[in-house]
């Protein structure tokens, strides 16, 4: 079943694994002309080569940057012709304490994640218009509830969901649909791409992955929402429920959230 995306033109950012190579995947498989962005060009020619597939565009940009955002929309349009869909999911993560961390990690965080989606939707929102498509974007739990040793990421997921609200509320009469959604733990790369202290790749994740949703399962609930048109779309049972409980128990949530990471292998709440 398509859905609906049969010859849509949708541009995804963050696209070589985990959640954004599944919805490239998936929205291939629905009929839809795909261009994905990614920093590193030798892991999208590996996606290219994989998918084999001649509705898939891959454009090396880095999202920090407004000049490769501007490009990505622009070559995309010039290899289309429209835009009906962008899924903002490039993002970083971070696990550090605060009072350890180098704050280029949150220039870096706020960097990918916020002003990756800002300037992605800046050049693509004058096509989306035309179409009267989508701007979704792949946020976090974090961006309801700060997370202990995420300041970076909870605050870019913050700052992402107050942009696409009030971009939501200057698009009501103008046939847009923007929508953020809130997978919870998906089972990706992204834990072991998380940034340090000092800056490196946290390189081991402190989950198991084997128990987490997996990208696959993820990405076909959102392809559903974005059909669906949804406001938002938050995932998890856990997710729900932090985010209802912390609107009438504040307080509790607070040590609720702090005993859980604690608990991570080597938490930095430990130390």
């Amino acid at each position: 079943m398509n859905q609906g995306f049969q010859n849509k033109t949708v541009l995804i950012t963050g696209a070589t694994s985990g959640i954004g190579k599944a919805l490239t995947m998936a929205m291939l498989q629905a009929g839809a002309r795909v261009a994905i962005c990614a920093r590193n060009s030798k892991n999208l020619q590996k996606v290219k080569e994989e998918l084999m597939n001649e509705k898939l565009l891959t454009v090396q940009a880095d999202v920090s940057l407004e000049t490769d955002c501007k490009r990505f929309v622009e070559v995309a349009m010039a290899a289309f012709g429209s835009i009906d869909i962008l899924i903002n999911n490039a993002g970083i993560s971070m696990r550090a304490l605060f009072k350890d961390l180098d704050l280029n990690i949150l220039r870096q965080s706020m960097d990918v994640n916020y002003w990756g989606t800002v300037y992605c939707t800046k050049y693509a929102l004058p096509h989306i218009l035309d179409t009267k498509g989508s701007i979704i974007g792949i946020s976090s739990i974090a961006g309801y509830k700060g997370l202990p040793c995420r300041t970076g990421y909870s605050s870019s997921k913050f700052a992402i969901q107050g942009f696409l609200e009030s971009l939501r509320i200057e698009m009501l009469e103008e046939g847009v649909n923007v929508m953020w959604v809130s997978p919870g733990f998906v089972a990706s790369n992204i834990r072991n791409t998380a940034l340090s202290a000092d800056g490196s790749a946290q390189s081991e994740t402190p989950l198991d992955e084997s128990k987490l949703m997996s990208a696959e399962e993820c990405a076909n609930r959102i392809l559903k929402a974005i059909a669906q048109r949804k406001r938002t779309l938050i995932m998890s049972t856990q997710g729900k429920l932090t985010v209802w409980m912390n609107k009438f128990f504040p307080g509790w949530v607070d040590r609720q959230v702090f005993n859980h990471f604690s608990n991570e292998a080597d938490s930095p709440l430990k130390k």
